[in-house]
């Protein structure tokens, strides 16, 4: 974590004191390219944040070949518009391990929601706060085909075309309030996507 957040504590308390973008709920968003460290990042600031709820693009079925965005409008529906209102979400996260979705989950309208994948933090994002995590490329390469499988190689090349070129076209990285080093977070492989 840099000096201009200095803890995850330190940070928690910041999005705290922040204005809510979203009816009552502060949306973070955690943004980058595969592989950055998104993941890592938001689960341990979703601990220091008393456990904020964590909606994550994998938890939408969003095939290889796809645009980035895809995830973003059924989360928009099933996610944000209800939380906008100050009633609770629904969710039900796609399993790549099963291969289905998995049983209806509430999302209450909780002080902070962090949403994390690539196009979190798109300018179409009601987000209060946008953080950006980067790594090497070969890094990234390497933390994902540990975790998918080096059969998915090739559509992960293709994927990180799409994604760079998203991110280009969006401006994402310059729009973001805090921008991270994803080089030394820790990575555990999680089975499947």
């Amino acid at each position: 974590m840099p000096e201009s957040a200095t803890t995850y504590p330190a940070l928690a308390a910041r999005l705290l004191a922040l204005e809510p973008s979203c009816g009552p709920v502060r949306l973070v968003a955690v943004d980058g390219p595969s592989g950055a460290g998104k993941s890592t990042f938001a689960r341990r600031l979703a601990e220091a944040l008393a456990g904020a709820p964590v909606v994550r693009s994998d938890d939408f079925r969003v095939p290889w070949d796809a645009d980035p965005l895809t995830w973003w409008e059924p989360f928009e529906r099933a996610v944000l518009a209800p939380l906008r209102e100050a009633r609770p979400a629904v969710l039900r996260r796609f399993s790549w391990r099963r291969g289905g979705h998995g049983p209806p989950e509430t999302i209450p309208p909780a002080p902070v929601l962090l949403a994390e994948g690539v196009g979190a933090a798109w300018s179409g994002s009601p987000a209060a706060y946008r953080v950006w995590i980067e790594a090497p490329r070969e890094l990234r390469r390497s933390r994902v085909l540990d975790r998918d499988g080096p059969e998915f190689a090739d559509a992960w090349d293709g994927w990180s075309v799409r994604e760079a070129a998203h991110f280009a076209a969006d401006g994402t990285r310059h729009r973001s309030d805090l921008r991270l080093d994803g080089t030394d977070l820790a990575h555990r492989p999680r089975p499947g996507r």
